[in-house]
């Protein structure tokens, strides 16, 4: 039997996220029945201290041979590092990318992928040049449900697709349970619903309504949003957006997506699991319901046709759900490919394109020192 390819990944950033990714790294892949691929993490990088580094290794229970960096420009030249994981706010994602591109890295970076489609096209111009990997961190892209439902929808079994409607909203007490800095809510963070939020949404209605169509055939859908600002910040805490696709799956007429953020209501009220679904895929065969936009485990199939009846699914994740990018990342890097086709530059160009429109429709603009793509520049 072939020996598995391993990746060796390096961490930019030790937060909330970064921990939750690197601790699914170090998950068995056989958990998940992988077998051709697996990972190990040989260094990190804190921006604030080389203690911090060393910390967060040893939560993660990475190797401890594993390399500690104080700094984000000591990792990136690690000549031991693979690719790395970038973590940071939205609003550090352009410099710190073109950082490790620059000195020849390999890179997964979180979603959203920059903070405007400008910088987007400047880092995939950047990883083109270089010839390098980079891909945005969609992780419930990769989800074996959201594969399968994809594969539904291309084989043509729930019909034309007319209607997609995706919601991830938190019901938060902002006043009382967010600072004015906090990276939600914070401009100079790229704060607000759309951008953290959002881009779930988004992804529901671009892989269901987008991405099943073949690429020739996929075009950018036309925008209409509204957003309603939080007064102490000017950051979006509810962005409601209405997409209209020029055609759909096995439908040549335009179909609607609809994707819907807030800070102040819940798509699952009071976290019981009871109001439901947060996703709805609405074809002429049809209806796919999908219970949770983030992590999705728990999903049916509505059939039209009299005495088909519903289909129930159900799986288990063995971690968080993030190892399954990771292992889309290590196949690409094996197999010699710069992108992904689970989510290419160019979708991911587009849908930044469409949050472009959604600020400017409603005038939410972040600070010039995250919208430049002037590189480099300190944040």
């Amino acid at each position: 039997m072939t020996s598995p390819h391993t990746v060796r990944w390096g961490i930019l950033a030790t937060g909330w996220i970064a921990q939750k990714f690197t601790k699914d790294l170090m998950v068995d892949p056989s958990t998940r029945n992988v077998s051709d691929v697996k990972h190990t993490v040989v260094a990190a990088a804190s921006s604030s201290s080389v203690d911090r580094a060393k910390k967060f290794l040893e939560e993660c229970e990475c190797p401890s041979s594993a390399a500690s960096y104080g700094s984000y420009e000591e990792l990136v030249e690690d000549k031991n590092v693979d690719i790395i994981y970038v973590a940071t706010p939205h609003s550090h994602h352009y410099q710190n990318v073109m950082l490790c591109l620059n000195a020849g890295k390999n890179v997964l970076c979180e979603k959203s992928f920059t903070v405007n489609a400008a910088q987007a096209k400047k880092l995939v111009e950047r990883a083109k040049a270089k010839k390098l990997f980079l891909m945005e961190a969609v992780w419930t892209r990769y989800f074996p449900v959201s594969i399968e439902i994809r594969k539904i929808i291309e084989s043509g079994a729930l019909g034309s697709l007319h209607r997609v409607i995706a919601d991830l909203s938190f019901c938060k007490d902002v006043e009382k349970e967010w600072s004015l800095d906090h990276r939600m809510v914070n401009l100079d963070l790229a704060g607000g619903a759309l951008l953290d939020l959002g881009i779930y949404s988004l992804t529901w209605v671009f892989q269901t309504l987008y991405h099943t169509l073949p690429p020739a055939q996929r075009s950018p859908p036309t925008v209409l949003s509204s957003m309603t600002k939080y007064p102490a910040t000017g950051a979006d805490e509810m962005t409601s957006i209405l997409l209209t696709f020029p055609r759909a799956p096995h439908n040549p007429n335009p179909a609607h997506g609809i994707a819907l953020t807030n800070f102040r209501v819940a798509t699952d009220v009071g976290g019981k699991g009871i109001s439901k679904p947060a996703i709805r895929i609405q074809g002429t065969k049809g209806e796919i319901q999908v219970d949770g936009s983030v992590r999705p485990t728990t999903w049916r199939v509505i059939w039209a046709e009299e005495g088909k009846g519903v289909e129930e699914h159900k799986g288990e994740t063995p971690g968080h759900g993030m190892f399954w990018e990771a292992d889309e990342a290590g196949r690409c890097l094996r197999d010699g490919k710069q992108q992904s086709e689970g989510l290419g530059w160019e979708e991911s160009i587009v849908i930044m394109e469409t949050m472009d429109q959604v600020r400017k429709q409603n005038g939410l603009i972040y600070p010039e020192k995250i919208e430049t793509v002037e590189y480099p520049v300190s944040l």
